[in-house]
């Protein structure tokens, strides 16, 4: 569905690291630095809980200008580190499995006759600069897009499903691959779920993008890219996982999406992380993540 098509919605949203939910100016996107806005002080409390906020984007959007800068002075200025994940508290989190051709080919796999769906279990979730704890010799790393609900829905078509988010944001699927490859079938969700493995960006809305169908997937590993790839090389892209995932559960605000990783991953290369390694993950005017493995 064309981005004008929807309501035009001009924010980026997160937490800090104590849970308060927050809007950035876009200094984390460009630099290393962003002023940040209090939530619950701009609002006399409404929405001083995240999903209470993510699910009222037309009152963040009140809150910013064009630009997707909020109006009057900002309450101080943060860095990567000193945030949590955006939605520390989401009911459910998807995971998409084998959604790029060429992710398929270096694992071996033939491409799924349907999406292929697990889940990460809330208590992976981590800050964009948290540390990562490397679990074993096949701690892995797979970066994502990740689409984040804002409005509640069952059973919708992949022209409404734009509507239905608040925004995206960059994501880190860190996978335990012993664990998840230790049986047959695969232990998809418990390889995917150890603490600290979702690393997450803050959440850009739609309007603050040029083409939310065709977003830069860049992955480093100690200055090393390894992922570099586009959202438009998805089998299935965000519209289509959305309605796909709707038209059997219910999605709820503060859902989170993983919707795959491209190529590039350490495994198949025999090239995991070890402690001491820092992983960089970016989608260009969504976010950026820099998390450092011990």
């Amino acid at each position: 569905m064309p981005l004008r098509d929807c309501a035009a919605m001009a924010f980026r949203f997160t937490t800090l690291a104590d849970g308060r939910p927050v809007l950035l100016d876009g200094g984390l996107v460009a630099g290393d630095t962003a002023r940040w806005w209090d939530l619950g002080r701009l609002t006399d409390g409404r929405l001083a809980d995240p999903l209470v906020a993510l699910e009222d984007s037309a009152a963040l959007d009140a809150l910013t200008g064009d630009d997707g800068i909020p109006h009057g002075e900002a309450d101080g200025e943060v860095a990567l580190g000193d945030l949590g994940p955006a939605v520390p508290r989401p009911r459910q989190v998807f995971g998409i499995g084998m959604n790029f051709v060429a992710h398929i080919e270096e694992m071996g796999r033939t491409a799924p006759a349907i999406p292929v769906i697990f889940t990460k279990w809330p208590t992976c979730l981590a800050g964009p600069g948290d540390d990562i704890q490397v679990v074993g010799e096949r701690t892995d790393y797979e970066v994502e897009l990740v689409a984040v609900i804002g409005r509640g829905c069952h059973d919708i078509e992949p022209d409404e499903a734009w509507g239905a988010l608040a925004g995206v944001a960059v994501g880190q699927d860190v996978s335990d691959r012993a664990l998840q490859l230790a049986s047959s079938p695969p232990q998809f969700s418990l390889g995917k779920s150890h603490p600290t493995f979702g690393p997450l960006g803050p959440v850009t809305s739609l309007d603050l993008l040029d083409d939310p169908d065709d977003l830069t997937l860049h992955c480093s590993v100690d200055g090393e890219l390894r992922q570099d790839s586009h959202t438009s090389l998805m089998i299935l892209g965000v519209p289509g996982l959305i309605s796909y995932l709707s038209k059997v559960v219910t999605l709820l605000p503060g859902d989170l999406v993983f919707t795959g990783t491209p190529a590039g991953v350490g495994d198949p290369q025999g090239r995991c992380l070890a402690p001491g390694q820092l992983v960089e993950s970016e989608i260009p005017g969504v976010g950026r993540l820099v998390n450092r493995c011990v």
